[in-house]
Formats: C-alpha cells, structure tokens, sequence
C-alpha cells in the first residue's frame, strides 16, 4: 500500500483514497516480477464479518491495497459524518483491467470459477496465456488443497492474479502466498467479479448502482443464496452509527 496519500479509516481498515482510475494506475506501474502482494475488497458483509470474526482481521489490515466495495457503506458513513473512501468495486476493478490493462498475449492466473465461465472470460478477452485451477468444495478445509491451490500460483507466475474462491478463503490464500514469498505479482480477491464477465450473472444498470441498491438488484435475481448476507446491510448500519458517536465522544473529551 502506497504511504502517501494517507489511507482513509473505517471500522477498524484503513482503505486507499484512490478512485479506479487511480487504482488501475497504481497496478499497471508495478513491476510483474515484484513480491507478491494482496488487493482485497472488503464490502458490507465483509466488514460486518469482521466484527463478528475479529481473528480474520490481519488478512485484510496486512493487506498492500484495501479498496471498499460497498456504495451502502460509503452513503452512510458519510450520513453519519464518518470519512468515506471511494468506492471501488471489485467487479469494476475485474473489468477494467481486463479491458484496459491486460494484453491478450501476457499470462493470466486464476483460482476458482467453474471451467466454462473461465473459458467465457478468456474468450472475451482473447487471453491465450490463462492458467486456471478450480479447488475443490471446502478446500480451505484441507491442508493439502490447500498447498495444491498455492502451488499452482507460484508455479503460474502472473502479473495479475485473480482469486475467485469466494471470503475469506481468497484472503486466506492471499496471506499464504505472501507470508511464503515465493510468489510474485498482484493477487486481486475478487469473489464473482467472473460470473458477470462471463454473462453468467448480470450487473445492476448503472442507475441502481449509482443509487447504492445494487445489493438489492442482486438479492432479487438470487434471493435463496444471498437473502441471508444482505441482510447484514442492517448491521453495518448499526456498526458505522455505533462507530460515528465514538468518534464523536472522543473528539468532545479531546
């Protein structure tokens, strides 16, 4: 994470004030060859993850680049008089480097994502140098998935890593490839920014993402899986006024 400019705080992360064309910036400029280094997009359910799960903590704060993907989380710390941070989702993040970015012909990892949107993404683009390992179901659980899946990296070296297995088990990865050291390049933990590049899932039009209901957009096309963390839309609130009237308190005893 870059020291200047000064990152912005909330709920206990200090996210990048950078807006995406600032970010994809940043990545372009790095070497491919340097240390291995973690891009993390913590969103609403995230974050409420977090205070629930403190232990999972240093995956994000050791992280190089900390970019906020909830427009929710920003409109209402900033209602709460809180510092909001761009939004930077990590779906937008995906996209534009593919299209901006990345040449068809330099090498590409992914991990995670099933083979046929993987193969949709590759085609799109026109990528001819993808390296992609799928690990199995619950194989955060198993020491030897585990090395498999950070094996397969270090072995497929790549300026750009994109770790589609879902949080934290991508964060997990992330971690280990970095503490390991013998990884390089940009490890972007993107969750199922592919599925919407495949076409598999559709993004909200950009007026419902505008207006921060994109998490109610997505809700609606899949209610079974996502009604349960959507719901934490109702924490977070609660987090970030809990956090707006500390902070006040502190500045008035100051």
């Amino acid at each position: 994470m870059p020291s200047d400019p000064a990152g912005v705080s909330l709920l206990g992360l200090d996210f990048a004030p950078l807006d995406l064309a600032a970010v994809l910036r940043l990545l372009a400029e790095r070497p491919a060859g340097a240390p291995f280094a973690a891009v993390v997009t913590p969103n609403a359910d995230h974050l409420v993850r977090l205070t629930q799960q403190p232990a999972l903590l240093p995956l994000y704060r050791d992280a190089w680049l900390r970019l906020l993907d909830s427009r929710v989380v920003a409109r209402v710390a900033g209602g709460f008089g809180l510092p909001a941070p761009p939004v930077v989702p990590g779906s937008d993040l995906t996209a534009a480097l593919f299209a901006q970015v990345i040449a068809a012909d330099e090498p590409v990892t992914v991990l995670g994502g099933e083979p046929d949107v993987v193969a949709a993404v590759q085609a799109r683009y026109g990528l001819c140098r993808l390296a992609h390992h799928n690990p199995p179901m619950g194989f955060d659980r198993d020491p030897e998935a585990i090395a498999r899946a950070i094996g397969f990296i270090e072995a497929n070296p790549a300026r750009f890593t994109f770790l589609a297995v879902g949080s934290p088990r991508q964060e997990v990865v992330a971690a280990a490839l970095v503490k390991r050291g013998k990884a390089t390049g940009i490890g972007l933990c993107i969750g199922a920014s592919l599925l919407f590049l495949a076409g598999q899932e559709r993004r909200a039009p950009g007026l419902v993402q505008r207006a921060g209901m994109e998490w109610a957009w997505r809700m609606a096309q899949d209610p079974r899986r996502l009604v349960r963390r959507y719901w934490g839309n109702t924490t977070i609130i609660r987090l970030l006024w809990q956090e707006a009237k500390s902070r006040r308190a502190s500045e008035g005893g100051a």
